[in-house]
Formats: structure tokens, sequence, C-alpha cells
């Protein structure tokens, strides 16, 4: 059964500060590790923004969410006022940045999407499965097709909690 996340007490930390797998130990603000994708036709597996991403996503325990992730090694533009097209191009290319609500029960977490870098995304659900490990807060998609080509494809990624 899915419940909407609303304004509730947090739980009090396990002895480690880690998640213990409760829908609750989503809260907070998170900072990704890795994004892996797997290509379905060729089993080829990608670093999607390299061996060191940035990125952040957040659960408010108001029942929203915000992510904002980018490549390890992205273009930098010389001057903001001589951007060239391509500059532009390849910045939004190496970035995924959504806000919306979120829903959530055991295995999946299901975001809500009212803003998205790319508008093809807004106005959908994305879906999640989730499962904690330790301190790494794991994410996998079921197949969909990858916004870079739209081929199709399972991501992993991988976030370590904000202390």
């Amino acid at each position: 059964m899915m419940r909407s996340l609303a304004p509730v007490d947090m739980p009090v930390p396990s002895a480690s500060g880690c998640a213990e797998g409760r829908s609750e130990d989503l809260y907070g603000t998170w900072r990704l590790v890795s994004f892996i994708q797997t290509i379905l036709a060729t089993g080829e597996t990608i670093d999607v923004f390299g061996k060191a991403p940035t990125g952040f996503i957040h659960y408010g325990r108001d029942g929203r969410m915000m992510v904002l992730m980018v490549k390890d090694a992205r273009p930098k533009p010389a001057n903001l006022s001589q951007m060239t097209d391509q500059e532009r191009v390849e910045l939004f290319r190496t970035m995924v940045a959504y806000a919306g609500t979120y829903t959530v029960d055991s295995k999946t977490v299901r975001h809500h999407l009212d803003i998205s870098w790319n508008q093809i995304f807004t106005g959908t659900d994305q879906v999640r499965n989730i499962e904690f490990d330790g301190c790494k807060f794991i994410m996998s998609t079921n197949p969909q097709p990858r916004s870079q080509d739209g081929e199709m494809a399972t991501s992993v990624l991988t976030w370590e909690r904000l202390e």
C-alpha cells in the first residue's frame, strides 16, 4: 500500500547512525556515489556520469523531493555571455534535475514530477526500487528508455546520507 509521506517525528537512528530499512529512513539529503546503467540489448554497463559524479537527492518530511545530478567532467564555458549552443547542449546532456512529491512503501519510491530539466518527464511518475545497505541507499529502475539516446536500460544509483 502506497502512502504519502507527511510531516512526522524522525525515527531514532540506529546505533551506527545508518538506515535500518524503514521508509522513514529516506528523510534527509543523500549524496550520489555512483550511477550505473545496463543497456538491455547488449548487457553493456556504463558509468553514466563518470567514476565520480556529483549529485544530491533530498526527501522532505513534507512529502516533497528534489534531485540534481551532474557528470564528473563537465564543460566549463570561458564566458557566460559568449557561450555557444554546443556548450549549452553539453551542459544539458551532463545533468539530471527534477522535483516534485513522493510516495513510498517498503520496496519502492514513486517520484511525482512537478518540474524537470527535460520537459518530457514533467508531470510523470518515476518509480524507483529501493533498498538500504548499511549507510547506503540504493535506488534502481525497471527497464526504461535512457534519456541520452532512448535505448532500453536499467539504472542503479547508490547514495550515501549526508551527516
